[in-house]
């Protein structure tokens, strides 16, 4: 049978991600701007499989016969069952399997005969975000997970991963609840600024330069100057890149006022330890998955610098990176006649 076990690994993120994300601080919904959309992003992006997923794991062997899966199946109220020994996944008996033992009078036959061998499997390391995915994907209930040895380690359901997220969406909310009833915007103050915000989720490829191009339809409505909204246009898409590729995800903030624009590049690390290196032309740290998909040239940093009237970056290593790009608005010039030029 060991020429037959072929699982498929479904790739999640690299090791030394993985070990930089372990290290990350709790979450801090006022360094992400408190929007709860960036919340549940966030929460997505913090969680991997090994943090849900139920570690007591009640297996079979490949010499058990099905109706003792079966029997126990139902005594622990569960529709799948992996058979493993000394913690390597050969296969999994599913409730289909042990119907179709009965109809078909091979109930007492081992688990080996008739269990599924080609199998779908997580890594403990995954993110949320990536194993919510699979289960779109695939109609499996469960997914088996194995750790970087390939060991059995755990099994995933959506039972599980709904759990979770709704006990730390809970406290999250009433932390903002209580933020927010302290820190609530006059009506004054409202009605001079434009903010909004987008959540930018770590290697989401298929929303890059989504709120690049909602800014680009915010300014043309607000009839901003051609010429400013296509600097401020290049600045948030090469902000927003940046955050997908060469963090753990982040915000995109973006503020208009009576004679400014600004746009807030907020992350969850992992820093940059050599600014003045990442903001040249070319720099990059995209992995090369990244780069056969396009993307990750470079930082683009430097681009956002340059289109810029007034360029701040601030970093910690491990923790985040914020950058503010400023463009000035030119108001209409005034003639001596008191008309509008």
């Amino acid at each position: 049978m060991d020429s037959d076990y072929s699982p498929t690994i479904l790739q999640g993120q690299q090791t030394n991600d993985d070990e930089i994300l372990a290290k990350t601080p709790p979450l801090d919904p006022k360094a992400l701007g408190g929007d709860s959309s960036v919340i549940i992003m966030e929460l997505l992006q913090r969680f991997k499989v090994r943090d849900v997923m139920k570690r007591k794991i009640i297996s079979a062997a490949r010499t058990t016969s099905l109706r003792e899966a079966q029997r126990l199946m139902r005594e622990n109220r569960i529709s799948g069952l992996p058979v493993c020994e000394e913690g390597r996944l050969y296969g999994i008996v599913s409730v289909n399997d042990i119907i179709t033992a009965l109809d078909n009078g091979w109930i007492e036959d081992t688990c080996e005969k008739h269990m599924a061998c080609n199998l779908v499997v997580l890594e403990a390391g995954m993110p949320i975000s990536f194993a919510l995915r699979y289960f779109n994907n695939y109609t499996y209930g469960r997914f088996p997970v194995l750790d970087s040895n390939r060991k059995l380690v755990g099994i995933l359901s959506q039972r599980d991963v709904m759990r979770a997220l709704l006990y730390e969406l809970s406290v999250e909310i009433r932390k903002l609840e209580r933020k927010t009833s302290n820190n609530a915007p006059s009506r004054a103050t409202s009605e001079h600024y434009f903010r909004r915000e987008w959540a930018v989720v770590r290697n989401d490829l298929s929303r890059a330069g989504h709120a690049a191009n909602d800014i680009k339809g915010i300014l043309r409505e607000r009839k901003v100057d051609r010429t400013v909204a296509r600097r401020v246009a290049v600045a948030a898409y090469e902000l927003e890149i940046n955050i997908c590729i060469h963090s753990h995800g982040g915000v995109l903030v973006l503020l208009i006022s009576d004679d400014t624009i600004t746009i807030t590049a907020k992350d969850r690390g992992p820093g940059i330890s050599d600014i003045e290196w990442a903001c040249r032309d070319g720099t990059s740290t995209a992995n090369d998955w990244i780069r056969s998909m396009g993307f990750g040239a470079g930082m683009g940093l430097s681009n956002s610098k340059r289109v810029a009237d007034e360029f701040d970056i601030q970093s910690e290593v491990g923790k985040f990176t914020k950058v503010t790009c400023t463009f000035k608005l030119s108001k209409p010039e005034q003639p001596a006649n008191g008309g509008v030029a």
